[in-house]
């Protein structure tokens, strides 16, 4: 197996950053009964007993977001999810209870250990090597000079999240700020550049996460058949011109009645697969609001496979959020409030998480969905007989949910409202 998908290493982005990470030793408390990694054999994988309550999660927050957002929205519930259940590994009981809680998990029916260790085996799978996904999600936690971090917190974060906590100054917050884009910029291939904003001198601790995602259609659009200017319509008052990818091309799909939305699932070359939601036009709010994990379900067991002529916009969007202003509306109320006990990161009191920051960017054209550097050229399939087929034009806004496959786990969930903004 691989190394872990979060650790954070490396002497060439060390020095770049100049930050020194705390040695790091194994300690005797959640990682105790962890076998080694150089073992062979694996223990059962435990991701599928975080992986239903990661996807509750994202439901609730994008439905706040939509709340609070008039574009598009963006994010990687995977990436959020391990990072505050991170955040928990530093925080005392009620404050842990709490976050753990506000994630949606049910301490009576599953022990804190068996999240640490489920979230553990997701992102060790997901960081399984495959050659036609590129997959990458990072958690780091930057601690000012003057913090002395407990050992106990450093060991379990890095053994069960593969994340580093590096040592900065935030006095100098112009400095650190620009060091620590630049670490998350090495790490995302230079995809995601400047996405935080700048840091106050009273910052302490800041935990950042990024994801980087790369797959190839298992169907490519053939580029030569995109129109480049195409009619988005982003409201019955609105539209804009848009590059539209066309094909025809066997899809599974379904029409939802109830939800007024159509449902479009695309597959990846690798392990992975993108479910597109189009609501009926007018009806967006409808759909949103019959998003519940049990209509994911619905529908994963009513898709049927057909010829399908299908355009979708190619666009790039991203997503940023300071989710400080946004999680204690969804229930992790606390942990941001002087009163939340973090003294479990460095056992000192009223030291509080100041920011806890998140972007997302996705590109999806012809070839598939990127996040970073090019992929290579793909052969097209064969031309299908022109017979008729359904047509699903994303000509207006849509939903999209992207699945990794073995884990059956939600890595982004956004709406694109406009394909062009960016």
């Amino acid at each position: 197996m691989g190394p872990a998908l979060l650790w954070l290493l490396g002497a060439g982005i060390l020095a770049s950053v100049h930050c020194q990470p705390f040695s790091a030793q194994r300690d005797k408390s959640l990682v105790a009964s962890q076998p080694p990694s150089q073992k062979l054999s694996e223990p059962p994988p435990t991701y599928h007993k975080v992986t239903p309550t990661i996807t509750s999660f994202a439901l609730r927050l994008y439905k706040q977001l939509a709340v609070d957002t008039t574009g598009n929205i963006l994010f990687s519930p995977v990436s959020l999810s391990s990072t505050l259940a991170l955040l928990s590994l530093g925080a005392q009981a009620d404050t842990s209870t709490q976050i753990l809680e506000g994630l949606g998990f049910n301490l009576t029916e599953i022990p804190e250990a068996d999240i640490h260790r489920g979230f553990q085996s997701l992102l060790r799978t997901l960081d399984l090597p495959s050659p036609k996904l590129e997959l990458k999600v990072g958690n780091s936690l930057f601690l000012d000079k003057q913090l002395k971090p407990q050992q106990h917190f450093l060991d379990n974060i890095k053994e069960l999240y593969g994340a580093l906590a590096f040592s900065v100054n935030f006095t100098d917050s112009a400095t650190t700020g620009r060091q620590i884009s630049d670490y998350v910029r090495k790490q995302t291939y230079g995809h995601i550049v400047d996405g935080l904003q700048e840091f106050s001198q009273d910052t302490l601790m800041v935990l950042l996460n990024y994801i980087f995602f790369k797959a190839k259609w298992k169907h490519p659009f053939d580029r030569y058949q995109t129109r480049k200017q195409e009619s988005f319509f982003v409201d019955q008052r609105t539209s804009l011109r848009v590059p539209m990818m066309q094909q025809r091309e066997l899809h599974r799909f379904l029409y939802d009645q109830e939800a007024a939305c159509t449902v479009l699932q695309i597959e990846y070359s690798g392990n992975a697969l993108l479910l597109l939601v189009l609501p009926d036009p007018g009806k967006m709010r409808q759909v949103e609001a019959t998003l519940q994990p049990e209509t994911l379900r619905k529908w994963s067991q009513l898709f049927l496979p057909s010829l399908l002529d299908l355009h979708l916009p190619r666009f790039s969007i991203s997503g940023t959020y300071d989710l400080e202003g946004i999680l204690p509306q969804i229930g992790l109320t606390n942990i941001f409030d002087v009163e939340a006990d973090l003294s479990g990161i460095t056992g000192q009191l009223n030291k509080t998480i100041s920011r806890v920051s998140h972007k997302v960017v996705v590109d999806m054209n012809e070839k598939g969905t990127e996040a970073g550097a090019a992929s290579s050229l793909l052969s097209q399939p064969p031309a299908l007989n022109a017979t008729w087929a359904p047509h699903a034009h994303f000509n207006r806004p849509f939903l999209l949910l992207l699945w990794e496959v073995t884990t059956q786990s939600l890595l982004f969930l956004g709406k694109v409202i406009n394909p062009a903004a960016g």
